[in-house]
């Protein structure tokens, strides 16, 4: 039973810097000033929604869902932040559920390449072609073959899009 607790105790601490790295790259201004995402409240879901997608794949499953709770728990803070009262908080994050688990669901079934493409126009750049959806595509692609393991909230998302030469 105490194991189970350290378990809880260790997944939640993981969790916590695994959102913090989520978080950093999702701000990162080269996804706003050059690859086209709207620095708006959701282009910034979105990116966040899209890394978290990447890192849930490679995570264990306690990790992964301390991780999610974080996600949950950032998404509440930021609606308070931003002035919503108790009374819409729980529609507000409704909302939110739905909209991250059915990128979570068309980000699986959209597989690689155009696939994945596609899946980034209709949802990170709602439904508006760019040539950045491709970049994106390769750069998500790449991240998920890189995060082959997460080690207690150890996260390197590798370089930003744009600064390889595959890129």
């Amino acid at each position: 039973m105490l194991n189970a607790f350290s378990r809880s105790k260790k997944a939640r601490h993981a969790a916590e810097r695994l959102y913090t790295a989520l978080v950093r790259r999702s701000r990162e201004p080269v996804f706003f000033a050059s690859l086209d995402v709207p620095d708006t409240l959701d282009g910034r879901f979105d990116l966040l929604t899209l890394h978290a997608w990447a890192v849930l794949a490679r995570a264990e499953p306690d990790e992964a869902q301390a991780l999610v709770n974080r996600i949950f728990v950032g998404f509440d803070e930021a609606l308070r932040e931003m002035g919503a009262g108790d009374i819409s908080i729980g529609r507000r994050m409704k909302q939110f559920a739905d909209a991250f688990y059915g990128r979570l669901k068309a980000y699986d079934g959209a597989g690689e390449g155009d696939g994945l493409r596609q899946a980034l126009v209709r949802n990170l750049y709602r439904g508006t072609e760019t040539p950045a959806a491709a970049i994106m595509s390769s750069y998500i692609s790449r991240l998920r073959t890189q995060l082959t393991s997460l080690r207690e909230g150890e996260l390197d998302f590798g370089p930003l899009p744009g600064k390889t030469p595959t890129d």
